[in-house]
């Protein structure tokens, strides 16, 4: 079981990753609804995975993971994107995220994403 922070600027994008997450026994020890508030939540609260929307007003996903990832460098970060992303994608990955997983959330791919970056 991971503890987990959801960062996604949609309230709905929040509750569908949080019902998803806590079905496959994840501790979901946090919300954000934007990068600034991710960074500082993550100091907080250091969770075991951050699961990353790349677009939010004030701190988009990919400043947040860099800025976390600078400060936290053992941290383990998703990045949730909508298809279509992929550049965006490469640019999270570059900044240190682990994995991505595209929206609408596929279950069977978001436990094997936590489970390989778990392992």
């Amino acid at each position: 079981m991971a503890s987990v922070l959801i960062v996604d600027d949609t309230k709905f994008m929040r509750a569908t990753l949080t019902d998803m997450l806590v079905k496959l026994n994840h501790n979901v020890i946090g919300e954000a609804e934007n990068g600034a508030e991710a960074v500082s939540l993550y100091r907080k609260l250091r969770p075991d995975i951050v699961t990353m929307d790349i677009t939010m007003p004030i701190m988009n996903g990919i400043e947040a993971t860099s800025k976390i990832k600078a400060e936290f460098p053992e941290a383990k970060i998703i990045i949730c994107s909508a298809m279509g992303q992929q550049r965006m994608v490469m640019e999270a990955i570059e900044a240190g995220a682990k994995d991505f997983v595209t929206k609408p959330f596929d279950e069977a791919r978001v436990d094997e994403s936590l489970r390989r970056i778990l392992s």
